[in-house]
């Protein structure tokens, strides 16, 4: 479980309160697909692809930061990705541990903080110490939040939440119980999830948090999601009505979408 410093109270969840208005998504959640197809479409090795890919989230961080996004959470390695071929898995790892040592520099100087939530008990030693001495170089910066989903799941973050509970004893769960043990339970729940290279499925990505998160789908290739294409996604959201159980009529009047 991550470790939630200084932390006093759960942001408030959208199935039992009714989050505040705002144009700009607070936290944005991405799938980052479409890496092996793009590289693929080049007659180039699928992992050129992932490695294209982190200088695409580098840049989406920044136009994120710029335009008042706080969180921007990622999917960068599924609990099911394991079962990717071997060498892309291997070259994964070492991308991932390379990009924690060489460009969380960039990021801390630019008051940018990282996170990493996942199951990092099949990592190697290395890639936990770096992952270590990442999250301890940029826990003071106030900038963007950047969390990397590696080795997570849905379901596995649910259950390891649950079993949270059942070892303290906790006999009638409630939902702000379970809220509180989740991965990232100090961030508010995503408003926008993003997901690249035409795929329509959120895949086992943060199952309970995104309840009432808005959906924007692109056949766009993530090495090719660009500031434009970032930029199209946020103001889709800030022409979604937000309802949240309500109808259109009870909205306040500069909610509602114009008919």
């Amino acid at each position: 479980m991550f470790e939630h410093e200084g932390i006093h109270m759960t942001p408030p969840s959208s199935t039992q309160t009714i989050p505040e208005h705002h144009t700009v998504p607070h936290h944005v959640a991405v799938i980052m697909d479409g890496n092996g197809r793009w590289a693929k479409k080049r007659f180039m090795p699928r992992v050129m692809g992932h490695k294209k890919g982190l200088d695409v989230l580098e840049n989406m961080c920044r136009v994120c930061d710029r335009a008042g996004v706080r969180f921007l959470t990622v999917f960068a390695f599924s609990t099911e990705n394991w079962r990717r071929p071997e060498d892309e898995v291997s070259f994964l790892m070492n991308l991932f541990l390379m990009a924690l040592q060489k460009r969380v520099v960039k990021m801390h100087q630019n008051n940018m903080r990282l996170r990493v939530i996942g199951d990092r008990s099949r990592f190697s030693e290395a890639m936990r110490r770096s992952i270590d001495e990442a999250e301890a170089m940029t826990r003071g910066n106030t900038g963007l939040t950047l969390t990397i989903a590696a080795d997570y799941g849905g379901r596995w973050d649910i259950l390891q939440a649950a079993n949270a509970l059942i070892a303290e004893g906790v006999q009638h769960i409630t939902e702000s119980d379970l809220s509180g043990k989740l991965m990232l339970a100090d961030v508010p729940e995503p408003d926008l999830f993003i997901r690249t290279g035409g795929e329509t499925r959120i895949s086992n990505f943060m199952l309970w948090q995104m309840a009432y998160a808005e959906f924007y789908f692109t056949d766009t290739l993530w090495p090719d999601f660009d500031e434009e294409h970032i930029h199209r996604a946020l103001s889709s959201f800030a022409q979604r009505e937000r309802r949240f159980g309500r109808t259109s009529e009870q909205l306040p009047v500069e909610q509602q979408r114009a008919p």
